[in-house]
């Protein structure tokens, strides 16, 4: 379906794009738990700092039109988490449902791994997220947890689900050395 759909690298004019996908998760979802949109300074900043500390950031888009994007960052600050990303999909509400997330996914996993890292996490807000919590598992991850109760948003409690993907050759051999 989304045969001119280009899959790349993040640049500077897409972030207002990429404001404005995620201004609406924050306002209407819970995939996101801020509870006001950040405005573009942040989000440039954010992305930023994501891809100066190697991390892949990249947008699906066609023509000019960004329809959602992708991005892994460091799960936990500690050094020897180091190996350990954490992924992030948000899409437009328009691609939402037509394979844009799993071409999104497939990319920052493949680049994940090239970049030498051994695991993503998945952190779902909430697990009545069904839709996000079964892409995941259909894109192999595993749910390894759930923190009942741990977000209050939209005048409710929300739980948080954590799922894992092996990258490469994950815990079977010592990692190649990642700066701190």
């Amino acid at each position: 379906m989304f045969t001119q759909i280009t899959i790349r690298n993040v640049c500077d004019k897409d972030m207002p794009a990429i404001q404005a996908i995620y201004a609406l998760q924050v306002t209407h979802g819970v995939s996101s738990w801020e509870e006001l949109p950040p405005s573009l300074e942040q989000m440039i900043q954010r992305q930023k700092t994501i891809t100066q500390d190697g991390y892949p950031y990249i947008v699906a888009v066609r023509g000019d039109q960004v329809l959602g994007y992708a991005y892994a960052s460091a799960y936990r600050t500690r050094p020897a988490y180091r190996y350990t990303v954490e992924n992030s999909i948000y899409l437009a509400e328009s691609a939402q449902r037509m394979g844009l997330g799993q071409k999104l996914l497939s990319q920052l996993i493949i680049q994940c791994t090239q970049e030498g890292f051994r695991q993503m996490i998945a952190v779902v807000g909430d697990s009545e997220n069904h839709m996000s919590i079964d892409f995941h598992k259909k894109m192999g991850f595993e749910e390894v947890g759930v923190i009942k109760s741990i977000g209050y948003k939209f005048e409710r409690w929300l739980d948080s689900v954590m799922l894992q993907l092996t990258l490469g050759e994950g815990d079977t051999s010592p990692p190649k050395k990642r700066p701190l």
